[in-house]
C-alpha cells in the first residue's frame, strides 16, 4: 500500500553529499517525491510502499561524513509524485542546521588528482561530497554555492553536467571546480609572482629541498613549511618565527613516511587516516630527527597531507617529512587572507604558495593524541569544528565564550551545541578580534542577533572573555552568566554523553582557574551531578603563588611557594638543584606575605617538581615544564610510588629532594611523583553514591598520570571524547549549565 511521510532530517546534514544519498536511496526503494536543504535540516516527502526501510536507511547508510542527529517522521497524504527530485533550498537556515568541517581529500579524489586521464589532474582544488572544504568557505546558510566563496566562479559545462547529475560524486558538491572553470595557484617571492599552478608546485618543492621556509596557503589559512630534517632550516624558522623551544607539528608523505620518524601504533594510525586528519601526538623515534623539531620531548605531531596541494608538494619531490606549523608569528592568529599573509609573513618566509580560492574564516590544524581512555582531543579544529558536540535542550539559544586560554566559543541552538574552531589565547588583541569575529559567524551563520543568546562565560573577573560577553550582553540588552571554571571542565564531560543526572566524582585538574574563594584552583575534587550541581569536597593542599602569572612561566618561582611548607631542605642553590636568583627571591616575597595568592594548582605542583628535577630556566610554552617531567617519567621502568595522603604534596616534594641528593636517577623521581599523585586521586574518588569518575583539565593529557589513574580506580573513568580535555573544552560545559 502506497503510503507518504514527510521527514526531517537534523544534524551534519548538509554539504556531506545527503541529498544525492536520499535521491540514490529513493531510486532503489521505488520511493517518489523529493528532497530539499529547509531552515530545519533536510526536508523529505516521501510517497512509496516500504517508507520504513526508506528511513531505516536514511540513517544507517548516511554519507561517511554525515552526522544525524535526530529524525522526525508525519503522515501526510500522497500527492501522487511518479518520481523522486532533489529541489533547491529554501529560505534562510535556522539553528537546526549543521555548517559540515573540511575534509581531508579522499581516495577518489585523490586517484583523479594523479592520473593524466583525469580532467582533474594536477589540480589543486578538486573535491566531492565526501571531501574538500566546507566550514572554511561557508559565507552563509543555507549551504549553496552562492553562499560560498566559489561563487566567483561559474562552473564550466563538465563541473554543471556532473553537479547536476543524481549518480555523480560530485553531485551538488558545492565547492567544485576544475582547471577550466576554477581559482588557480601562484608561487610569490620578493613581492612578485614567479610561477603559476603546476610549475608553481615543483618550484615551491624544489625550494624545500633547497632548506627554503614556504607559505602554503592550505585549508584554513597558511603554514609554514620546510624540511624537517634540514637543521639550518629548522633554526631559521625558530628564529624568525620567535618559537624557541615549541614543538613544531609536521606533515608525512604518508603512513610509510611516518612510522620513520614516529611510533605509529593501530590506535594511532585511526587518527592519522581518519577524514579529520588531525596532528596525531606520538612517540617519536630515537634519533630520527633533528633535537630542534620538538626540544627536551620523546613525542611529536604529525599528519597526513589533507588538501591537494599537499599530496602535490609530495608528487612533486618535496621531502618527505615537512615541517607544517602556524602561518604566523608566535602567540599570534594564523593568518589566512593573502594580504595578510604576505604582509605578516614576510619575514617569515621566503616564498609564499598562494591558491586563489578565498578562505571564508580561519581554521587551525586540529590536534588529537591516542591515550589508555582513548583518543583524546587537545585542539578542536579543522576536520572536528564546528560539528555538534552534544544536544542541548533550551528555550533560548546559547552563547558560551570558553575561557582566555585555548579560547573556542560554542552556540547551543536547536538543540544541538556546536563548538567553533580553536581561536587562541586571549593575551593579544590580534587573537580576541579572532574571537569576536568567530562569534559574529556563529551568530550570522544561524541567523541570530545577540539579543537572541544568553551569553555565558567563566567566572574570572579578570579574563578577556568576561569583558567581552558583559560587552556582547550589554549589545543584546541582556545579563550575561558566569560558570566557575572547574565545575565547567567536569560539565563538559557529561554533557557530551547526556548524563545530564548522573551523580559523579568529578576531578578538575590544570594550572589556573578561579575559584568560589577567590583563590587559584586547580588540583579539585567534585561529588554532585550537572543538574544538582557540584559540591568541592577535596582538593590538593593549598600553596602559596608567588609573582602571579610570573609563576607560570618560571618553575623555580612556582616552587618556592610549594616548598615554604617543606622543612628540613638542602641548600636548592647547590648542585644537584642550581635553583638560580629567582628563587630566593620569590621565597622572600612568599615569606612577607606579598605579591602572593593561595594555590591548589596541579599545574604549578608539576612545575615545581620539575624545577627540583631540573627544569630550572624559563618556559616559553604553556605546559612545557609538566611535558618535560612527563617525557622523563615515561623513561623509567616501574617505581614506588611516593606517598601523598589526603592530597598533600609535603611529603612527596621532601622526597624528591632527598632522592635528588642521594643521586637517584630523575627518571625514576618524576615516575614516582606521577605514581604517588594518582594514587592519591584514586583514593579520593572513592565516595559512595557514585559509580562514575568525570575527569577533565589539561592535565589529563598526560599520558603516565591517566594511564595510573585508569588502573588505579575501581570504576569507569570518563574524559572528554568529542571536545579538549583542556580549556578548548570550556564552553560546552557552561553551556551545560544554563
Amino acid at each position: 500500500m502506497r503510503r507518504a511521510e514527510r521527514l526531517t532530517v537534523r544534524g551534519r546534514v548538509q554539504g556531506v553529499g545527503f541529498r544525492p544519498h536520499v535521491a540514490r536511496l529513493a531510486a532503489a526503494l521505488g520511493v517518489a517525491g523529493w528532497v530539499r536543504n529547509g531552515p530545519g535540516g533536510v526536508e523529505i516527502w516521501a510517497e512509496g510502499a516500504d517508507l520504513d526501510a526508506f528511513a531505516r536507511q536514511l540513517v544507517d547508510d548516511a554519507p561517511p561524513a554525515a552526522r544525524v542527529a535526530d529524525l522526525s517522521r508525519q503522515s501526510v497524504e500522497a500527492e501522487g509524485f511518479d518520481a523522486f527530485e532533489i529541489r533547491e533550498s529554501t529560505g534562510r537556515a535556522a539553528a537546526t542546521v549543521a555548517i559540515a568541517p573540511d575534509l581531508a581529500t579522499c581516495d577518489a579524489c585523490l586517484a583523479e588528482l594523479r592520473d593524466p586521464a583525469s580532467r582533474f589532474y594536477g589540480y589543486p582544488f578538486l573535491n566531492c561530497t565526501q571531501c574538500g572544504p566546507r566550514y572554511s568557505v561557508v559565507t552563509a546558510l543555507p549551504y549553496d554555492r552562492p553562499n560560498t566563496t566559489l561563487a566567483l566562479w561559474p562552473m564550466c559545462a563538465a563541473c554543471a553536467a556532473e553537479y547536476a547529475d543524481p549518480l555523480d560524486r560530485r553531485y551538488h558538491a558545492q565547492p567544485t571546480a576544475c582547471p577550466r572553470c576554477g581559482p588557480g595557484l601562484a608561487l610569490v617571492a620578493d613581492g612578485a609572482e614567479i610561477a603559476r599552478n603546476a610549475d608553481a608546485i615543483r618550484q615551491s618543492a624544489e625550494r624545500l629541498k633547497a632548506g627554503e621556509v614556504v607559505a602554503i596557503k592550505g585549508v584554513g589559512g597558511y603554514l609554514l613549511a620546510c624540511d624537517a630534517q634540514c637543521g639550518a632550516a629548522l633554526d631559521a624558522l625558530r628564529t624568525r618565527k620567535g618559537r624557541r623551544d615549541k614543538p613544531f607539528a609536521l606533515m608525512a608523505r604518508d603512513v610509510d613516511a611516518a612510522r620513520e620518524v614516529a611510533e605509529v601504533t593501530p590506535e594511532a594510525e585511526a587518527l592519522l587516516v581518519s577524514p579529520e586528519a588531525p596532528v596525531v601526538l606520538m612517540p617519536a623515534r630515537l634519533g630520527a630527527l633533528p633535537d630542534a623539531v620538538a626540544p627536551g620531548l620523546d613525542e611529536v605531531g604529525v599528519m597526513r597531507p589533507y588538501a591537494p596541494i599537499h599530496h602535490l608538494l609530495f608528487d612533486a619531490g618535496a621531502p618527505g617529512v615537512l615541517v607544517m606549523t602556524s602561518g604566523n608569528r608566535s602567540s599570534e592568529p594564523i593568518a589566512f587572507r593573502d594580504d595578510d599573509a604576505l604582509d605578516r609573513l614576510a619575514g617569515l618566509a621566503d616564498a609564499f604558495l598562494v591558491g586563489e580560492r578565498p578562505i571564508a574564516r580561519r581554521v587551525d590544524d586540529s590536534v588529537a593524541r591516542p591515550t589508555a581512555h582513548g583518543p583524546l582531543v587537545v585542539r578542536r579544529a579543522r576536520g572536528y569544528a564546528p560539528s555538534s558536540v552534544a544536544r542541548i535542550e533550551t528555550d533560548r539559544p546559547i552563547l558560551a565564550l570558553g575561557g582566555d586560554l585555548k579560547c573556542a566559543p560554542l552556540l547551543a541552538v536547536g538543540g544541538e551545541a556546536y563548538l567553533a574552531p580553536y581561536v587562541g589565547d586571549l593575551g593579544h588583541f590580534e587573537v580576541e578580534e579572532a574571537l569576536r569575529q568567530s562569534v559574529e559567524g556563529l551568530l550570522d551563520a544561524y541567523g541570530l542577533a545577540l539579543s537572541d543568546v544568553q551569553v555565558v562565560h567563566d567566572a574570572h573577573p579578570g579574563y578577556r572573555s568576561t569583558a567581552l560577553a558583559h560587552e556582547l550582553a550589554d549589545a543584546g540588552g541582556t545579563e550575561p552568566v558566569a560558570v566557575q571554571h572547574h565545575r565547567a571542565h567536569v560539565a563538559s564531560v557529561l554533557a557530551e554523553r547526556g548524563a545530564w543526572h548522573a551523580r559523579v566524582v568529578g576531578l578538575a585538574l590544570d594550572g589556573t582557574g578561579y575559584g568560589d574563594d577567590g583563590t587559584v584552583w586547580g588540583g579539585e575534587v567534585f561529588v554532585g551531578s550537572v543538574r544538582d550541581g557540584f559540591e568541592r569536597f577535596a582538593h590538593l593542599r593549598p600553596a602559596w603563588l608567588a609573582g602571579g602569572d610570573a609563576a607560570a612561566r618560571w618553575p623555580v618561582q612556582a616552587a618556592a611557594g610549594f616548598l615554604a611548607d617543606v622543612p628540613d631542605l638542602p641548600d636548592l642553590s647547590r648542585s644537584p638543584f642550581g635553583f638560580p636568583e629567582r628563587y630566593r627571591l620569590a621565597a622572600q616575597v612568599v615569606e612577607r606575605g606579598v605579591q602572593t595568592v593561595r594555590t591548589t594548582s596541579a599545574g604549578r605542583l608539576f612545575d615545581a617538581v620539575a624545577a627540583l628535577c631540573g627544569f630550572v630556566g624559563e618556559q616559553t610554552y604553556e605546559g612545557q615544564a609538566a611535558m618535560w617531567l612527563e617525557a622523563q617519567a615515561r623513561r623509567a621502568d616501574d617505581v614506588r610510588p611516593y606517598p601523598m595522603p589526603s592530597l598533600d604534596w609535603r611529603s612527596s616534594l621532601a622526597a624528591v629532594a632527598r632522592d635528588r641528593v642521594a643521586g637517584r636517577p630523575v627518571p625514576e623521581i618524576a615516575l614516582a611523583f606521577h605514581l604517588g599523585l594518582a594514587a592519591a586521586l584514586a583514593g579520593a574518588c572513592r565516595q559512595p553514591g557514585t559509580e562514575v569518575v568525570a575527569a577533565s583539565g589539561g592535565v589529563f593529557l598526560n599520558r603516565v598520570l591517566s594511564a595510573a589513574l585508569r588502573d588505579g580506580i575501581d570504576r569507569p573513568v570518563w574524559l572528554p571524547r568529542r571536545v579538549p580535555v583542556g580549556d578548548g573544552g570550556l564552553a560546552l560545559g557552561q553551556a551545560a549549565f544554563m
